[in-house]
């Protein structure tokens, strides 16, 4: 990374410039914390043929080499490089990195006081990961939805308690700020933030680039019920029998259907699969269709009674139902509050 300060840019800035994106890093951060969403924004471009559409830095306290979890450290400029009071270059974004060191990052005053005044400063400010206890400490996330690690959101909640913390959500955007789960999720809410200032192709084209799977919604879960199922199943008694359903939803599947699936009997499939797996094949399989709906409900126009019919449930009510017991919500407000516009 080229080293950039601030003081230097002419204060007359081409509508057209890069647009400038930080990150704010300190000792023993998660190296893919940053990683992840500096690739994303280092190369976006506004399309085909165009120049990069942003300008990244990495700041910390003191600037020069930040310790990481991993062997390698990070070069970094002054935090206090964009604080000159006579510096007005626009900050786009900034985006507080999580790690171990978040705890004491956001007990450590100047480094909180200086951070506060640089995330006022922006348009948009965001947190990876257990970053959203620095962005916490700011007080801009008072009043504010917010989600980090799972392992991390009770002492939010905790620490913070004008902060209005979700477990569930893969990220969160809660007006001009953004949170997000544990590590790859800052690579999703940095593409959502891609498709909202870039358009969705632009997104779509970046998520390409990284060969990721899809451009995930932040109304994904954090807790991947197919990571669950494969951990529970650690022989793949059951991963025929998954695969199998996930290409089957539309149509009425029984117990029945399953067990003869696996080549057993109905009660030796329900007692097996239930003692492996933890929970009845027929709850698996509404978790199953829920989850389906959820990428379809945030992802797509498709109307609700279509979604229910090409995940099983043959009708909205249905769906509506098998919601409100998986995800405590209904899909429509799901759809409102989840969808990736």
């Amino acid at each position: 990374m080229t080293p950039f300060y601030a003081k230097d840019t002419p204060r007359d800035v081409p509508p057209d410039a890069p647009m400038n994106v930080l990150f704010v890093v300190y000792p023993d951060i998660v190296l893919l914390d940053l990683v992840g969403p500096l690739q994303v924004f280092t190369h976006a471009t506004k399309g085909e043929g165009a120049g990069p559409a942003y300008r990244t830095h990495v700041v910390s306290l003191a600037g020069g080499a930040t310790a990481t979890n991993t062997i390698l450290p990070i070069g970094t400029d002054p935090l206090a490089d964009w604080l000159d009071p006579h510096c007005d270059v626009p900050i786009h974004t900034v985006v507080f990195v999580g790690g171990d060191g978040a705890i004491p990052a956001a007990l450590d005053a100047d480094f909180v006081a200086q951070a506060t005044v640089l995330a006022r400063r922006a348009g948009r400010v965001c947190s990876v990961c257990s970053g959203a206890l620095v962005l916490a400490a700011t007080g801009l996330l008072d009043g504010k939805r917010a989600v980090t690690h799972w392992e991390d959101c009770d002492k939010l909640a905790a620490d913070y308690p004008a902060v209005a913390v979700e477990v569930d959500p893969i990220f969160i955007k809660d007006g001009h700020v953004w949170t997000s789960a544990g590590i790859t999720a800052g690579i999703d809410m940095a593409l959502a933030m891609i498709e909202e200032d870039l358009g969705k192709p632009a997104a779509i084209a970046m998520a390409r680039s990284l060969v990721a799977p899809m451009v995930r919604s932040g109304g994904q879960s954090q807790f991947s019920a197919e990571l669950d199922r494969q951990a529970r199943d650690a022989d793949g008694l059951f991963s025929p029998l998954h695969a199998w359903i996930s290409d089957n939803l539309a149509r009425r599947l029984t117990v029945e259907d399953m067990a003869r699936e696996c080549g057993m009997s109905p009660r030796n499939f329900s007692r097996r699969y239930a003692n492996v797996m933890g929970v009845s094949p027929a709850k698996a399989l509404e978790v199953v269709r829920v989850d389906a709906a959820r990428d379809l409900l945030a992802t797509t126009d498709k109307g609700v009674k279509v979604i229910a019919k090409h995940c099983g449930f043959q009708d909205a009510e249905r769906m509506r139902r098998a919601f409100l017991r998986v995800a405590r919500t209904t899909p429509s407000k799901y759809r409102q509050q989840f969808r990736l516009t």
